[in-house]
């Protein structure tokens, strides 16, 4: 056996293993590889190349089948475990159809037989080269080059060392600052129960005893104690102190920021950054154990998790291609998809689910998608995905202002209107809000058309056509089909009907439970869903309670008004600056979170500066259906980003950059719409 050690010839081109128990013709093809530039290693026998691809990470590996000991299979499935990027090309002389059929069970990228032509060995190793750039997406690897310190900090997706250092940098500066006195003055201010007083938009305000502060309750609710000594000199547990609470407050404003630059940028993977903010939220003591862990367990969490699966099983059997027949049928173009499905989409947002429509719609843009490119001969058309995905997911999200049952948000603006005694009917909110809908949806389908038109590789995609061919290959409607049919239908009826008493999470998970019973969703198609979509909104979820409950939301939003000029402060003025603080922190919080933080302020603003606390109220709940710029803002956005992957290469085809590029144009036409069309268009037309 001779000692392997690794052969450089030049830079750039892909590192190769050579694994020959001939040592003549190993020997020789290295010597012809180096010759053509290529970084070569070499190995007589399986053990030794295990240790060289655990420690020189070579990227192809060129593999004798037939050899002693270790054979070519064996050592095929030790690398595979070692490092399941590289792409392995098994060599033989022994060619038979045998060999290929049994090597091809064991992920080996291409069969050569030996000797082998060099130009197509060649060809062969770059073609595993590109693979393993794949590969490494679909096992989420980062690829870093590490050839000098700026692109080592810069890194590569899931890897920014820069970013992450940036991070704990930020976290700890927060967490450190000397208190402000406007949080210090929250979170000590004494419940009166006085009209626009300074802590009513607490998110517990209502429970809260006269004479109370968010410190006493808070540090209650949280189990928080500081350590005293008693009159006999024992160490007693005393009330959590201000500087305790206010540390809090303070780690929860560092982890909504490190959280929001992390998932933003892609410093870490999602699951992870969703992982890190239970950490953070553990260790500082934010909440005890049990209940940072409840925290994760929202029913939105619930819900998102259920539409994934639920996704899954609708697309299994087929039925997803017929609702695209119904509901895409006059998108015959890029065009009329914008300007006749976007808008008819939104309005069906505004008193169904939005959620559960995107849902089910996403899985067959995504099948058009792939027929489009397979029809023109590509292998990705960027502005093609993310044209018809984000422009389905914003359509979604601007339903929200157009009745009262189009979310969790709406519903609690209600309540905060019956708090300050604001009547408002079903109707009357409908007349206030639907208008805006079907315009919004057109602007930014006009927006995407203007944008990605020219882009688009395949521009004459014809998604009724596309959605049609692949109902057509499945024929008939079969019993599976009906049969979801029925429990989708069910489940519509339950959320419209059952949704405040038992959540949108317990129907979605019945759903689940009747789909396995009648044998069409099994355990391992729940399996295969995105989890860390899931982590990522349970996180979400915990850190939007994080914020509320330590009086950091409180703080935040505060902050916003209080930074107000006096034109802001009333009459349309407020509207506007309400509509501009509910959208920029909704995107950073649940929805929900939002309007019960910002809600219980601005609308004792309006009545105290003699505006309509009606409109001020419907501004903010408008609002807060612009969650555009991340993934986290709501489930549309989350649900989209999931379901966005190549199902071939693991590929993200959207990705969290695209959501914040185009998330933040979206957000800034959503705002001048609601402004211009809305506040001083058809409100002040009729009269509102």
């Amino acid at each position: 056996m001779e000692k392997a050690t690794p052969i450089s010839s030049g830079n750039g081109m892909p590192k190769v293993l050579l694994i020959d128990d001939e040592n003549d013709f190993r020997k020789g093809l290295a010597q012809q590889l180096i010759v053509r530039k290529y970084k070569v290693l070499d190995a007589d026998n399986g053990e030794d190349a295990i240790k060289i691809v655990r420690h020189e990470n070579p990227e192809v590996v060129i593999l004798d089948q037939k050899m002693p000991g270790m054979d070519g299979i064996q050592t095929l499935k030790e690398i595979k475990k070692v490092r399941p990027e590289v792409q392995v090309i098994m060599h033989t002389g022994h060619g038979t159809t045998e060999s290929a059929r049994i090597t091809g069970k064991h992920d080996v990228f291409r069969y050569i037989e030996k000797p082998c032509p060099l130009d197509e060995l060649e060809k062969a190793i770059q073609d595993a080269s590109q693979e393993r750039v794949r590969a490494l997406v679909r096992q989420e690897i980062p690829a870093i080059e590490r050839t000098n310190l700026m692109q080592w900090l810069i890194g590569a997706h899931n890897a920014r060392p820069g970013l992450i250092m940036l991070g704990a940098l930020l976290f700890f500066l927060i967490v450190l600052m000397p208190t402000p006195n406007s949080l210090e003055h929250l979170l000590t201010a004494p419940k009166q129960g006085a009209a626009g007083e300074s802590i009513a938009g607490y998110s517990d305000y209502k429970k809260m005893k006269p004479g109370q502060t968010i410190v006493e309750y808070y540090g209650a609710k949280a189990k928080i104690y500081s350590q005293t000594k008693g009159p006999d000199g024992r160490t007693i547990k005393a009330p959590a102190t201000n500087a305790q609470v206010a540390m809090r407050a303070k780690v929860m404003v560092g982890v909504l920021v490190v959280a929001a630059l992390f998932w933003a940028t892609g410093a870490i993977p999602i699951g992870i950054t969703a992982l890190l903010v239970g950490v953070l939220m553990y260790f500082f003591g934010v909440f005890p154990p049990g209940d940072v862990a409840q925290a994760y367990a929202k029913d939105s969490v619930v819900f998102i998790f259920s539409v994934l699966a639920l996704a899954a099983a609708i697309s299994k059997t087929g039925l997803d291609r017929r609702i695209g027949i119904l509901l895409l049928g006059t998108s015959t173009n890029l065009v009329k998809f914008g300007l006749i499905f976007a808008p008819l989409l939104s309005i069906t947002a505004a008193f169904l689910s939005e959620h559960a429509l995107v849902a089910f719609i996403a899985p067959i843009l995504m099948m058009v998608y792939m027929g489009a490119i397979r029809s023109a001969g590509l292998n990705k058309d960027k502005a093609l995905v993310v044209m018809l995905l984000l422009m389905l997911t914003f359509c979604g999200n601007v339903g929200g202002p157009g009745s009262p049952a189009a979310g969790g948000r709406n519903a609690v603006m209600l309540g905060i209107f019956a708090d300050y005694g604001v009547q408002l009917t079903f109707g009357q909110w409908v007349a206030r809000g639907l208008p805006f809908v079907p315009v919004m949806s057109l602007t930014i389908a006009a927006y995407f058309l203007i944008v990605f038109r020219k882009k688009v590789l395949s521009p004459n995609v014809n998604v009724a056509a596309q959605v049609r061919r692949e109902s057509e290959k499945i024929g008939k409607m079969t019993s599976d089909e009906y049969k979801a049919a029925f429990v989708l239908v069910l489940l519509i009826l339950m959320w419209a009907t059952l949704s405040e008493s038992f959540g949108m999470g317990g129907p979605a998970l019945l759903a689940l439970v009747l789909l396995n019973l009648m044998g069409i969703l099994r355990w391992k198609d729940i399996n295969s869903i995105h989890w860390d979509v899931v982590a990522l909104y349970a996180a979400a979820s915990a850190m939007g309670y994080g914020l509320a409950a330590s009086g950091a939301a409180l703080w935040l939003a505060s902050g916003f008004v209080n930074l107000l000029p006096d034109f802001l402060m009333k009459g349309t003025g407020l509207y506007i600056s309400t509509s501009l603080i509910t959208g920029i922190m909704t995107n950073f919080m649940s929805d929900g979170a939002t309007v019960a933080a910002i809600g219980p302020i601005t609308v004792p603003m309006a009545t105290l500066s003699g505006t309509s606390p009606l409109l001020v109220g419907l501004a903010t709940a408008f609002a807060s259906s612009f969650a555009h710029i991340l993934i986290i803002g709501t489930p549309n956005n989350a649900i989209v980003f999931s379901i966005a992957r190549d199902p071939e290469t693991g590929e993200q085809l959207i990705t969290m950059k695209d959501f914040f590029i185009h998330g933040t144009m979206v957000f800034l036409l959503s705002m001048a719409v609601l402004w211009i069309w809305v506040f001083w268009g058809y409100w002040k037309w009729f009269g509102f």
